[in-house]
C-alpha cells in the first residue's frame, strides 16, 4: 500500500509514520514537508527508509502535489499552520496552507482520476467553544481564531469536492493531542521543559479554560481507522474523553517533575479565547469501532518521563526558535 503523508516532519505526522510502518507490513510512505516552524527531521530519526521516503516541499505547489498524489493509494492532510497564537498576528499563512494548501491536494486528486482515498485532518476548533455538552458531526461551525476559521474553510472545500467530483475523501476532528514529538512551544512540552528548568510556568488568563485531551497514538489509530474505513464525505470525531483545565494539567506537571506551583504565573488572556472544547466521539467508535487506549494520567506521566530523557531532541529547538518572541505574545 502506498501511502502520501503530508506534514509527516509535524508532530502528529511523524507519529503517524511511525504508526502506519508498524501497523501496516505493506506500507511504503511518501512524507512531503515544507519544513517550517513545526516540523523536524529528527522527529523521524531511525525509520525504515526502505519503506519511508521524504520531499521537500508545499501542499500549494500544484505541480508536485499532482505528481507525488498519482502515485498514491492512501493520502493523509495533515500540512498545516497550527499555532492560533500566530494566527492572531498574521492569518495570512494559515490561509495559504491550511484553505489554499487542501485545495491544491483536492484539485491534484480531482485531475489524478484514481481511486486514492484522502483523510484530511482537521481540529475541534472549527466548532468554537461550548460551555456544557459536547459537540457532535452534525453541530454548526463557529471559529474563534483565525487559525480555526482557515481550519474551517479547508474542512468545506474537502465536503464539497467529495459531494461535487465524487472523491473518497473525509476528515478527521480532534481534540488537543500530547505525546512525544510535540513541538515546546505548545503547552504540555512546553511547561515540562521550563518546569525542569525552573523556569516561570506562564498561563493564560485564570487557567480556568477546558480541554479534552487526546494521546497522539490514539489520533493516530484514529486516522487509520478512517483512511480505511471512513465513508465518502464523511466527518468522524476523536476524542480521549479527558477533559481538564489547562492550570489543572499545568499543575499535574509540576508534581510529577517535583516543582511546586511558585512556578505558575499568570498572564493576559489571549483574544478569542475559547472557554471549552469537547467532542463526542461517539459516531467513531460505532461506525469503525475505534477506542482510546491512554487514559490521561498514565499517558501524561509517560509524556513528562519522555521529554526529561529527550534533551537532546528538544534542546536545539528551544535555543533556536522558542526562546525568541513571537509577535504575538512571549510563548517561551
Amino acid at each position: 500500500m502506498r501511502y502520501l503523508v503530508t506534514g509527516g516532519l509535524g508532530f502528529i505526522g511523524s507519529n503517524l509514520v511511525r504508526h502506519l510502518l508498524t501497523e501496516h507490513s505493506d506500507a511504503s510512505i511518501v512524507n512531503v514537508d515544507a519544513g517550517k516552524y513545526g516540523s523536524n527531521p529528527a522527529n523521524l530519526t531511525g525509520v525504515d527508509r526502505e519503506r519511508y521516503s521524504f520531499v521537500s516541499g508545499d501542499i500549494a505547489d500544484a505541480k508536485l502535489m499532482t505528481r507525488l498524489v498519482a502515485d498514491a493509494d492512501r493520502i493523509v492532510n495533515l500540512a498545516a499552520e497550527t499555532h492560533v497564537d500566530r494566527s492572531i498576528s498574521d492569518s495570512s499563512p494559515f490561509l495559504a496552507s491550511n484553505t489554499n494548501g487542501v485545495v491544491t491536494v483536492l484539485e491534484a486528486l480531482r485531475k489524478a482520476g484514481t481511486n486514492a482515498r484522502l483523510t484530511h485532518v482537521s481540529t475541534d476548533e472549527v466548532y468554537g467553544d461550548i460551555e456544557e455538552g459536547s459537540f457532535t458531526e452534525e453541530s454548526g461551525l463557529r471559529p474563534s481564531s483565525p487559525y480555526a476559521a482557515s481550519k474551517a474553510a479547508g474542512d468545506m472545500f474537502v465536503l464539497a469536492y467529495a459531494r461535487t467530483y465524487g472523491l473518497e475523501a473525509m476528515l478527521t476532528r480532534c481534540t488537543n493531542n500530547y505525546g512525544p514529538y510535540q513541538f515546546p512551544e505548545k503547552l504540555i512540552p512546553k511547561t515540562i521543559i521550563r518546569a525542569s528548568m525552573g523556569k516561570r510556568i506562564p498561563v493564560y488568563g485564570t487557567g480556568e479554560n477546558v480541554r479534552d485531551w487526546i494521546h497522539v497514538a490514539d489520533h493516530c489509530s484514529a486516522i487509520d481507522a478512517v483512511l480505511e474505513g471512513g465513508r465518502r464525505g464523511g466527518i468522524y470525531n476523536a476524542a480521549g474523553g479527558e477533559e481538564r483545565t489547562n492550570i489543572e494539567v499545568v499543575r499535574t506537571i509540576l508534581r510529577l517533575v517535583g516543582r511546586g506551583d511558585e512556578l505558575i504565573e499568570f498572564v493576559e488572556d489571549r483574544p478569542g479565547h475559547d472557554v471549552r472544547y469537547s467532542l463526542d466521539a461517539s459516531h467513531l467508535k460505532a461506525e469503525l469501532g475505534w477506542e482510546p487506549r491512554h487514559d490521561f494520567a498514565g499517558g501524561l506521566e509517560e509524556t513528562v518521563e519522555w521529554y526529561l530523557k529527550s534533551e537532546p531532541w528538544w534542546r536545539p529547538l528551544v535555543d533556536d526558535r522558542v526562546l525568541h518572541p513571537t509577535p504575538w505574545k512571549l510563548v517561551w
